[in-house]
């Protein structure tokens, strides 16, 4: 037996010798080391490495935790109550290939990791990093487009505990896929990083990827992740299966959810009481949810119908302008909060494993802190510009509504946010109140600042200090709101489809570029010798 292991060690090595770097630059993350081509033709980008920490974070709590089945079908219960020997994880647009050996390295009782890239580099470049970290026996690459290989896995005996999607740009084709192959209770990891049309650029491209109507607000980035659930929950809804959302992030130039799906036609009744269209005035941008049905109990049971509303006027009784519509977005919770703290009290005790611990440790607080039931949020910094004014602190504001006998917390989405339980009106009272000790100077000039502050205010308001106004996340001194560490903090650009190039064909298309660039310049002074030449003396 020692000989055995000897040897198998030795051939081990001999593997990771046969691996020639001098053509790669390797990259260090977490216990996984990944190789890229030095054409940089693989996409790499050190900005996701947040993104990376919380899901092997995620996933790691997740495979402690093991979904309890809520399926009804006996062939699905049987496949999920078989003896698998541990989890499968399907990574559907690998790349590189670094996640996927991430999660075989950091995350325990793991049987199987499909890593898979439809573009046929970054597939060897995904075997070429599973042979460079010797997991070849948890990590398996493939070589298949995305959806393809998702909908093969749909058979119940087929289908993956989690699957983790991060595309470059929209995931919503893939969604349709993603939620057939994911087994009953299974995890699903998603990230959409087309930020602009989720947050209003381009309402149309929105609805046609989404099914939903984006809109320019304060509160967008929360907006888009509400537009991203739903989507899933629509997309789920078509087979009987629904969504229970973990956790729900907006970070830095990306949305990222952690979703379950379970299988329950009675329960994907439910969904319609989930989804609301919201209402957002022109003027002054106060916003009003309208669920799109309700759950009506009766003597025989129970039954749904169409909510009745609309809940604003033609016209907003604050400013005098008019609504917008956009919707629908999941107006559901976001966060599993015991699934969170369960994260919390891991990362804890591993906060050495991740290189954006502190970070992760900072967000995970603030989301613990949010409202549970107050969808979207106001932002004290716009509030203000629509007045004219200075800002009031956050905790001016903060002790304002709690000292109104109304809750307020901050969302993650934004370090000058407002989450509250409070309507807009009384909004508008305090802010009309600190107007009134610190004027500005085109407050009555301008509208619609000037009807607000034309209205009455309904209620007494105290700024005065409230003692929950300063949240225990910003008391502990955490890391809440990370400023961008360094320039182009961005999604850099997208992979080439040439990983690497040959050496002899750069010259070529460098000569190849000049050529176009001296053909087009002698077009153009061409143009300019006959233009000389019309003119007339």
């Amino acid at each position: 037996m020692d000989d055995k292991k000897e040897n198998n060690t030795s051939n081990d090595l001999s593997d990771l010798m046969m691996i020639d770097k001098t053509p790669y630059n390797s990259v260090t993350e977490g216990k996984a080391e990944v190789l890229f081509p030095k054409s940089r033709g693989v996409f790499y980008n050190k900005v996701q490495e947040f993104n990376r920490d919380l899901s092997v974070a995620v996933l790691k709590n997740f495979t402690r935790n093991s979904p309890i089945t809520k399926s009804k079908n006996k062939d699905e219960n049987l496949s999920n109550n078989y003896e698998r020997g541990g989890i499968s994880v399907l990574e559907a647009l690998s790349a590189s290939g670094l996640r996927a050996i991430r999660f075989a390295k950091e995350v325990p009782n793991l049987a199987k990791v499909i890593a898979n890239d439809r573009d046929t580099q970054a597939y060897l470049s995904i075997q070429r990093n599973i042979k460079h970290n010797n997991v070849e026996d948890i990590v398996q690459a493939t070589n298949e487009d995305a959806s393809f290989l998702m909908y093969k896995n749909r058979p119940f005996k087929d289908r993956f505990d989690a699957v983790d999607l991060d595309p470059y740009g929209t995931a919503a084709p893939f969604l349709d896929a993603a939620v057939q192959c994911v087994k009953d209770g299974g995890l699903l990891m998603i990230t959409c990083t087309d930020m602009a049309i989720l947050c209003g650029n381009g309402v149309e491209a929105c609805h046609a990827k989404y099914g939903a109507v984006s809109a320019k607000m304060s509160c967008c980035h929360e907006m888009a992740l509400r537009i991203v659930l739903q989507s899933i929950e629509s997309n789920a809804n078509r087979y009987g299966r629904y969504i229970v959302p973990l956790l729900s992030l907006s970070v830095d130039f990306y949305v990222r959810v952690f979703v379950q799906v379970f299988t329950s036609p009675s329960t994907v009744k439910e969904s319609i009481t989930k989804l609301s269209m919201v209402y957002i005035c022109n003027g002054c941008t106060s916003f009003y949810l309208q669920p799109l049905g309700s759950k009506v109990v009766t003597k025989h049971g129970q039954k749904y119908a169409p909510s009745i509303g609309p809940p604003v006027n033609k016209i907003c009784d604050i400013c005098g302008h008019s609504f917008k519509m956009c919707g629908p977005v999941w107006s559901h919770t976001l966060h599993d909060k015991d699934f969170i703290n369960k994260i919390l009290q891991s990362l804890n005790e591993e906060m050495d494993l991740y290189g954006t611990s502190k970070r992760m440790l900072g967000m995970l607080n603030v989301v613990l802190e949010e409202l549970d039931d107050s969808p979207l949020f106001h932002n004290t910094e716009h509030l203000s510009s629509i007045l004219h004014v200075t800002s009031p602190s956050s905790n001016e504001i903060r002790s304002a509504i709690l000292n109104a006998g109304y809750e307020v917390s901050f969302s993650h989405a934004s370090s000058t946010s407002i989450k509250t339980n409070a309507p807009p009106n009384v909004i508008w009272d305090i802010m009309r109140a600190w107007v009134k000790l610190h004027p500005g100077k085109k407050t009555l000039q301008l509208e619609p600042s000037k009807t607000i502050m034309s209205k009455e205010s309904s209620i007494e308001v105290s700024f005065e200090p409230h003692p929950n106004a300063e949240p225990l996340s910003r008391l502990n001194n955490l890391l809440r709101y990370q400023i961008n560490p360094s320039r182009n903090w961005g999604p850099q650009c997208k992979a080439t489809t040439n990983l690497i190039e040959d050496e002899e064909e750069k010259p070529k298309k460098r000569k190849c570029k000049r050529k176009k660039r001296s053909k087009a310049a002698d077009i153009e002074n061409k143009k300019l010798k006959e233009e000389e030449n019309n003119i007339p003396t």
